[in-house]
């Protein structure tokens, strides 16, 4: 700890009369000091919990060329949603295989990621409307998304539809390569509602 320094044996001085008293010199042992800052520093160290990575997990099917062993999308379980410039989704019920389909006005619509009337609610709507039917087991069917990006999509709607897929629970989702049909069906639709 502290010490006092003794080792001048020198009385006082008189000086004129007066007495001085001898001034003894102070050191400070800092060791304790170390020890502590230590000690303080190695508890919080322990005790601490690190930040965790804020990744999402993404279960990706196995690559496979046999027809048989690739997973089968049926058009009544599948909603596919187009992800465009501006913010702006695009859906459509199905997969859109029939070249037809587009014959439809109500085929091909347009939403925005609102809280309310955005593509939160077709989801729920569309998962509520397929859990209501049964596969050949008697079980019900789960919704399957498909999701598909434009050239003028950005990173964090794509981020934001993978959000919305956590959030409503929904199991199988996947992502795909925009088809030339689609994008057509994008220009459409963009310049009935005037984006450009």
């Amino acid at each position: 700890m502290a010490e006092m320094d003794t080792s001048s044996q020198g009385g006082g001085k008189k000086k004129h009369g007066v007495t001085k008293s001898k001034k003894l010199s102070t050191r400070v042992d800092m060791t304790p000091m170390v020890d502590l800052g230590f000690l303080l520093i190695t508890f919080f160290m322990l005790t601490t919990t690190m930040s965790k990575p804020k990744t999402m997990d993404l279960i990706m099917p196995k690559d496979t060329e046999k027809e048989e062993e690739q997973n089968k999308v049926k058009e009544s379980t599948a909603l596919t949603i187009l992800l465009g410039k501006k913010d702006q989704v695009y859906y459509y019920a199905g997969l859109a295989q029939d070249p037809n389909a587009s014959s439809n006005p109500d085929f091909f619509k347009a939403t925005t990621f609102a809280n309310t009337g955005g593509i939160r609610d077709i989801i729920i709507q569309k998962r509520d409307e397929v859990a209501r039917l049964r596969n050949h087991k008697g079980e019900p069917e789960d919704v399957v998304v498909i999701i598909k990006a434009d050239d003028g999509a950005t990173y964090e709607n794509f981020v934001d539809l993978l959000d919305e897929m956590a959030i409503n629970r929904i199991q199988r989702y996947a992502t795909v390569d925009i088809s030339d049909q689609d994008k057509q069906w994008i220009k459409a639709t963009e310049a009935t509602n005037g984006i450009q």
